[in-house]
């Protein structure tokens, strides 16, 4: 009879210590340093929402970099990723295998084996401190999981409505947009959310090769806006909230879409 109570008991402080960080941050962006340091663990009165003011003033910038970095990466992901998956599965060609196993085999490899070649490649293109420094790279990277996951899907796809678009007349081209695009909606955006995720966080590769601030993606422009205010968590984590805003968005508007992806067996092999 206990053991009913005592699972609800457990599972309540596991969902308390899961959420706390969340709801901390929340409180703490609407400290003073005072407050932050009399009152540590709870809210403290009155509150001072202009920390969110001065945190916004201080990443806007930041963010519009991040928004157009990860938007275009996305778009060169999708569009490229479509295509070759397309061609994986549509044609049989000497090679075909190989080629493909060669592509997902890099799933496995480490992305920090890959920074400095792609350090030194990147130089000796002039790409250093521009933003295609940071949109190449990600298109380049994001395919493999993309061409992972499309290509399973698109195998699903039965083959008689190829033959019945072909019949009609339809080019490769327009099967793709018309048919195969349509269809794939759900695990395209599941590729879509797992790349702006990937893009959007990273801060590796932007933090080695980019100099100009005003370049600056949202991971390091918090890293150094943020170390001028040392002390001053309420701003800080003010900072960190907007900073996550985006993504929440995107996927409280996508999470239908991604959800239908997962399930649809795209990414059971």
């Amino acid at each position: 009879m206990l053991k009913r109570p005592l699972a609800h008991l457990l599972l309540m402080i596991l969902l308390i210590l899961t959420f706390y960080p969340f709801i901390f941050m929340v409180l703490t962006s609407f400290k003073s340093v005072g407050q932050f340091y009399r009152n540590f663990w709870s809210i403290s009165l009155p509150l001072h929402p202009e920390n969110y003011l001065e945190a916004w003033n201080g990443v806007k910038f930041y963010i519009l970099n991040s928004i157009i970095v990860s938007g275009l990466s996305l778009i060169g992901v999708l569009f490229l990723a479509s295509i070759t998956s397309y061609v994986f599965t549509r044609f049989r060609f000497f090679g075909r295998d190989f080629l493909f196993y060669a592509i997902i085999s890099l799933l496995m490899v480490p992305g920090v084996l890959t920074l400095v070649p792609t350090f030194m490649i990147a130089k000796k293109l002039s790409l250093l401190d521009t933003r295609w420094v940071l949109i190449l790279p990600y298109i380049s990277g994001g395919q493999v999981f993309a061409i992972f996951v499309l290509s399973a899907f698109f195998g699903t796809i039965p083959r008689d409505l190829f033959d019945a678009s072909a019949i009609d007349g339809a080019k490769e081209y327009q099967i793709l947009w018309h048919l195969v695009i349509p269809l794939s909606k759900p695990i395209l955006g599941v590729v879509a959310i797992m790349n702006l995720l990937w893009t959007w966080n990273e801060f590796m590769w932007p933090y080695v090769t980019l100099n100009d601030a005003r370049k600056f993606v949202l991971p390091v422009g918090l890293l150094t806006y943020f170390g001028q205010y040392g002390a001053n968590y309420g701003v800080m984590f003010a900072g960190y909230i907007i900073a996550s805003i985006p993504l929440i968005l995107v996927f409280s508007i996508a999470t239908r879409t991604f959800i239908r992806g997962i399930s649809s067996g795209a990414l059971k092999i």
